[in-house]
């Protein structure tokens, strides 16, 4: 039976993010095993927290390899912490290593707002990417964070968000995504992102 393997490795809130995948009819494993992730149609990897406690965990756990190993077989999507983790490094705390499937790095956002960034804001979109299919302009979805990525590349961005300066929201790359935001707790909006993920073909 093809599922969307959820990554279990202690720093994600898995709850909401399972709830919204069954109520979109998609089926989900929640699991922190490498051959369960190989075995996935396609993976997501939540998280909330630090970036470098949650790269540590990656590592140590060896999920690190696995998810590398399995990116262009198949769809990943990254969400929140998980979207960071998608980078080159994270400046948070102490410089650390990430995944490396997005060019760049995760540092803290340079604004003259308060921080965290929590609540509801637009997202520009740029890049048509199948990810954000269906989403019209100024759709508003719901971030909680501090940091955020910085790209290499311009064309790896599929979404922005203003908090004062420009923020990357989305970043897409060669069939790995990620999400600033929480689409699990965007409404609808967040509902049709969670269910273009759940038809991309690996």
């Amino acid at each position: 039976m093809s599922y969307i393997a959820i990554v279990d490795y202690g720093v994600g809130n898995l709850k909401s993010v399972t709830n919204a995948m069954q109520y979109l009819g998609l089926n989900t494993k929640i699991t922190g095993e490498a051959g369960e992730l190989e075995r996935a149609n396609a993976i997501l990897l939540p998280g909330v927290g630090a970036f470098p406690d949650a790269a540590d965990k990656l590592r140590t756990t060896g999920l690190d390899q696995t998810l590398l190993a399995q990116a262009g077989k198949k769809p990943i999507l990254g969400i929140c912490l998980g979207m960071q983790l998608l980078f080159d490094r994270g400046e948070e705390g102490r410089t650390c290593k990430g995944l490396g499937l997005v060019g760049g790095y995760v540092g803290r956002i340079c604004t003259g707002y308060k921080l965290p960034h929590i609540g509801w804001n637009s997202l520009r979109l740029q890049n048509n990417s199948p990810l954000l299919a269906g989403l019209s302009e100024d759709t508003w979805v719901y971030f909680v964070h501090s940091f955020c990525g910085y790209t290499e590349r311009e064309e790896d961005v599929i979404a922005r968000t203003e908090y004062g300066p420009s923020l990357v929201a989305a970043v897409a790359r060669n069939g790995v995504y990620g999400c600033q935001f929480h689409p699990e707790k965007s409404g609808e909006a967040g509902l049709q992102i969670l269910k273009n993920f759940g038809g991309l073909n690996p």
